[in-house]
């Protein structure tokens, strides 16, 4: 585990960073993302993460979310809609559901892939990695009556 990441899943837990870090996080991660060509991801230093380019379900237009993410063994990526533990369902996720189709930068790489939400028993296995990969999802969980929306992406074509 790199230096601090015990550190920053202690801040990350606490409400005040569930209040200042939706609006700070993604903002610096957009910026460092587009002025280094797609090659540094600041939160990726703590967790894999991926720009989602999804188009919003009721504009259309094409949203870029930094998010963190889960990379699986098979290629795959799963995204945890944890939205820091508040209470409503981030919009990304609502974007998914109204077009699976994506893209994602990974690794300085644009790949084109398709979500799907998980459920049953397929998203409680992936609930329990995510868990052991980032104990604050637990936390977030406990603030929330919803339950926190996963997805997996799998490339396309």
């Amino acid at each position: 585990m790199p230096p601090g990441v015990r550190l920053m899943q202690k801040v990350s837990s606490t409400r005040a960073f569930a209040k200042i870090a939706p609006r700070f996080i993604p903002a610096m991660d957009r910026t460092v993302h587009r002025l280094t060509r797609g090659k540094v991801l600041l939160s990726a230093k703590m967790l894999p993460g991926v720009i989602l380019t999804v188009r919003g379900a009721k504009s259309g237009v094409p949203r870029r979310t930094p998010l963190a993410c889960m990379p699986e063994e098979s290629g795959s990526w799963i995204l945890i809609g944890s939205n820091f533990g508040r209470p409503g369902h981030p919009a990304w996720t609502g974007n998914l559901l109204a077009g699976p189709d994506a893209d994602i930068s990974w690794q300085g790489k644009d790949i084109p892939v398709r979500a799907r939400l998980l459920r049953g028993e397929e998203r409680e296995k992936a609930w329990e990695a995510a868990l052991t990969f980032w104990p604050p999802y637990a936390t977030y969980q406990s603030r929330v009556e919803r339950e926190i929306r996963l997805f997996r992406l799998e490339r396309r074509g």
